[in-house]
């Protein structure tokens, strides 16, 4: 190459160097709309290191998070908001609160309690009774009790000047904090936004009413409640009115009543059938003799999870029967299974008929959120108005509370199957059955069998709080322990159903991690 070449080859890399400075100048104007300059520099300067950069915004400082609200940057915003409220509380009850009006509260009552003992003392005095010391020492007891407080009060009181002055000091700390992390939060910003071009930027007059109103709104309310205790009523308690509840639970018992009216042969039906699968297991586990169950379950286990879980699984069958639970434990085993038995049976077609159908999982999703996020001690309140207490209504508790996991995994597991092997099925001539029985299922299947297990392990979990509505087995001895504070029977039976979840657990995860 010739110096000439050379040369030009130099300027034309100075021009685009400083064509791309331009580009990003503009860029950053666009961005930031208000004091490019500034920020231009402030940019270039964090962008030189790749080590933290010291910059301060003197107007995020001052603004706080109604700069960073307006700025779209909400993850600072929010805890900004949250210690700067605590500093101006301090202020607010420092300056303006009375520190000493709970104290002041506890002396009132305790002042009637001391009113009335006086009068007790008085009646003692007149009848000449034995008890009249008693009253006297309660008296001074209560005497004492107020003058105490009082120092309290004034303690609190003459500690005033320095909450608020603590308050200052903490508030000037966030206030340094915000305005050095200003500008590096807005410089990252600004390097997502120039990657995605969707993301909000610039100032808007809604986002700046919403940051203002927002801290606003929190400061004032925080400030009234916290240094004006019971200035505004409704801050305290949310203004409402007990007609609404009454009325509300009106309707939710027309409701159900109505439901269960309607659909009692339905209920029945559903009854009938978990009871005639409930009868068939419990006759297999607790009606068999016991050296048949356990070596069915030995064997099983031993083709399953090896010599080791054989072992492991006799050892938790022998704990079972010397201590007494052998029946409990397969009555248990029988409630467990009718209720994971269902949920599988139930749960993986729905799973792959979810997996290829976004729109009907978009619709169950929900509904299992629902079942798994809504307490069990509230969702046993209509099984139980629509199938009384007893074994189906556990079952269907149990199952309500373990059935989605299977769900959810078998679609994330179809889901998982690459679509390349998938097509290449389909160019070869598969059918949708082939596809679905010798692609998609086994390789979906560890997916599938941990929702199995995560449904076993969930339906165990609920024996206890199944033995609230007639579940019986190793579920009704931990309820007695609880209640009559056991705890000898209660570990005992806890150990148990730890093993009992041990046993299932290696049959259907075998020796796969």
């Amino acid at each position: 190459m010739s110096q000439t070449d050379a040369v030009l080859t130099t300027e034309s890399a100075a021009e685009l160097a400083t064509a791309r400075a331009e580009n990003r100048d503009e860029l950053v104007a666009t961005f930031v709309e208000t004091n490019p300059d500034y920020y231009r520099g402030q940019f270039k300067k964090i962008g030189a290191t790749a080590k933290f950069s010291w910059t301060f915004n003197l107007m995020a400082a001052l603004l706080g998070p109604i700069w960073y609200g307006m700025r779209s940057l909400w993850k600072w915003a929010l805890p900004f908001t949250i210690l700067e409220t605590f500093g101006v509380i301090q202020i607010a009850r420092g300056l303006f609160g009375d520190l000493g009006a709970g104290a002041r509260e506890r002396i009132d009552q305790i002042q009637g309690t001391l009113d009335f003992r006086y009068q007790q003392l008085q009646a003692a005095i007149d009848r000449e009774a034995d008890n009249v010391d008693v009253f006297r020492r309660t008296i001074d007891s209560l005497e004492t009790a107020i003058a105490d407080i009082q120092a309290e009060a004034v303690a609190a009181e003459a500690n005033a000047f320095s909450i608020a002055l603590f308050g200052f000091a903490f508030l000037a700390i966030v206030k340094l904090i915000e305005g050095v992390i200003a500008n590096p939060a807005l410089e990252n910003r600004f390097s997502e936004w120039l990657s995605n071009r969707s993301l909000r930027h610039g100032l808007s007059p809604l986002r700046n009413a919403i940051s203002i109103g927002f801290v606003l709104l929190i400061f004032s309310a925080c400030i009234v409640h916290y240094a004006f205790p019971g200035a505004v009523g409704w801050l305290s308690a949310f203004p409402t009115d007990q007609s609404i509840r009454l009325t509300g639970i009106q309707w939710v018992e027309a409701f159900f009543n109505f439901v269960r009216d309607t659909g009692e042969r339905v209920f029945e039906s559903i009854s009938y059938g978990i009871r005639v699968v409930l009868d068939a297991l419990e006759v297999l586990f607790v009606k068999t003799p016991w050296p048949v169950i356990a070596s069915f379950i030995i064997l099983i286990t031993w083709l399953s999870a090896g010599v080791s879980g054989a072992v492991a699984s006799a050892c938790f069958l022998a704990y079972m029967g010397l201590f007494g639970f052998w029946e409990k434990a397969m009555t248990t085993l029988a409630l467990l299974g009718t209720a994971a038995c269902i949920s599988i049976v139930l749960g993986i077609p729905l799973g792959l008929f979810c997996a290829r159908r976004p729109r009907v999982y978009a619709v169950i999703r929900p509904i299992m959120d629902f079942m798994q996020t809504m307490p069990s001690f509230v969702f046993m309140i209509p099984v139980i108005a629509f199938f009384s207490v007893g074994k189906p209504a556990a079952v269907i508790t149990t199952m309500i509370f373990g059935g989605t996991p299977v769900v959810r995994l078998t679609v994330l597991g179809m889901r998982g199957v690459p679509e390349s092997i998938r097509e290449a099925a389909i160019a070869y001539g598969a059918s949708k059955w082939y596809l679905l029985t010798k692609v998609d299922l086994p390789l979906a299947a560890p997916s599938i069998l941990a929702g199995v297990n995560q449904t076993i392990m969930l339906s165990l979990a609920m024996v206890v709080v199944a033995s609230l509505i007639g579940a019986k087995g190793l579920g009704e001895d931990v309820l007695e322990a609880l209640q009559y504070s056991s705890v000898g029977q209660g570990i005992l039976a806890g150990f148990a159903i730890l093993f009992c979840a041990m046993i299932l657990n290696r049959i259907v995860q075998g020796k796969r991690d």
